[in-house]
């Protein structure tokens, strides 16, 4: 009968038109384009992008203090009131309600030009912040690619999972269908038909489950991407391991490129300007002012009922701080302080991402062992299922026996598809530590 001259190989080519068949319609992801719609749409990376955007608008010369500021002025005053004047010879003056006046408008400039050399500190914090924004955004951007990346291998994991627990239920349904016709014929109990049965069961709880996964890591996929979470995809099986890493190299790329590492410095050298800023109170501040003013005062009464005046108003202002209750030397060493933390900081990071990069790649090699072992499991297990395949159709062998080689077959390519997946992530990991993350 048909199903007795149906082989292993002919459940894989089974499985895969069913698999292509249902994944006609839908779009095949690649890797790129994975990482290039999260790199334009990815919300953790838009907000990251704005700060920076936000840190680079701040560096400029007037926000350091360093440019005059000019303002314009208007004030307009106008009185109702009665007025009452007695002059030198007796005569009393007096006016009801008489309308007054005064009327100043004008434009001054007032320009800080010394002050201990604080404006060209803050100046030079700004373009460090700017820095500190751009490397907070490149460790935004390596942190959500990683997980793109990620996630992107978890579905080529689950996809090669689903392949296995696809053809265990072709052997399961091959195993029902077989033992349905021997019991039929009378070579066969019922017991052989519902052990079948129940294994297929089984078997297909199993690859529901699988299916349920698969669609909850798309989701995820798409909320990364930013995108609409009920697209349906599919990605190619491809998953190529970089086993050429050695931790020398990602230890030299990692202090040099790690953003975390970059920030730490950053983040040191922003506290020595912060400390400069402060030591700079200590010094006297200098400035020149200048200016337009004109002036009209309107009485009902008085010697001179109008008066007007114009022109240019220009000096110079200078101040020294004498004793402040000794805050000065209390910011000073807080400042200090703030410089040995940021040192601490930085020597923290540091030992922190060699450690990571220790064990990250302990990890690594071992999963690099474990997939050459697990690619032999695998092999074996299919040899043997074929093997046991081949004795059930020639009823030499024990439905048990064959449910075995089955169980085995799916579990080895389980593990196969596991271990390539966590090495996969190892090198992923290790590269994201070291800065070299492909983007």
């Amino acid at each position: 009968m048909l199903h007795n001259r149906f082989g292993l190989l002919g459940l894989f080519l089974l499985c895969l038109l069913f698999g292509a068949g249902g994944a006609k319609a839908q779009e095949i992801l690649t890797l790129e384009n994975a990482v290039k719609i999260a790199l334009e749409r990815n919300y953790d990376i838009k907000l990251s992008a704005n700060d920076e955007r936000i840190a680079e608008n701040n560096v400029t010369r007037g926000n350091a203090g360093m440019l005059p500021v000019v303002t314009g002025n208007l004030t307009n005053n106008n009185t109702l009131q009665n007025s009452s004047q007695t002059r030198a010879d007796g005569q009393v003056n007096e006016v009801s309600w008489g309308q007054g006046s005064t009327l100043n408008y004008g434009v001054g400039l007032n320009w800080t030009v010394f002050n201990g050399f604080a404006m060209f500190a803050r100046y030079e914090q700004l373009q460090e912040l700017e820095k500190l924004g751009e490397t907070n955004l490149q460790l935004t951007i390596l942190t959500r690619v990683g997980d793109v990346m990620s996630t992107f291998y978890e579905l080529v994991q689950q996809q090669h999972q689903l392949r296995a627990y696809d053809t265990a239920i072709a052997l399961s349904r091959l195993r029902v269908t077989t033992a349905q016709n021997r019991f039929e014929i009378g070579k066969a109990a019922r017991l052989e038909v519902l052990n079948a049965q129940v294994d297929y069961n089984t078997d297909t709880t199993n690859l529901l489950r699988q299916q349920e996964l698969y669609r909850n890591t798309q989701i995820r996929l798409n909320e990364l991407m930013a995108r609409d979470v009920n697209i349906r995809f599919r990605v190619p099986d491809q998953l190529v391991i970089d086993d050429r890493l050695t931790l020398e190299a990602l230890s030299a790329q990692a202090a040099q490129q790690n953003p975390s590492l970059k920030a730490a410095v950053l983040n040191r050298r922003i506290a020595e300007l912060e400390a400069k800023q402060v030591r700079a109170s200590r010094y006297p501040v200098i400035g020149v002012t200048t200016g337009y003013n004109f002036n009209r005062n309107r009485s009902a009464l008085g010697f001179s009922t109008l008066s007007t005046g114009n022109g240019l108003a220009y000096g110079v202002t200078a101040s020294v701080p004498i004793f402040n209750g000794f805050n000065q030397r209390r910011l000073e060493q807080n400042a200090n302080i703030q410089i040995n933390s940021a040192q601490l900081q930085y020597e923290q990071v540091n030992q922190s991402i060699n450690s990571q990069l220790a064990a990250a790649y302990q990890t690594y090699l071992t999963n690099l062992s474990l997939v050459r072992l697990e690619e032999n499991n695998q092999r074996i297990a299919r040899q043997n299922l074929d093997i046991t395949m081949e004795k059930y159709r020639l009823g030499s062998i024990t439905t048990v026996e064959v449910r075995d080689a089955q169980l085995n077959f799916v579990n080895a390519t389980v593990r196969y598809s596991n271990a390539q997946y966590l090495a996969k992530l190892g090198e992923i990991a290790l590269k994201e530590i070291a800065g070299s993350l492909n983007l």
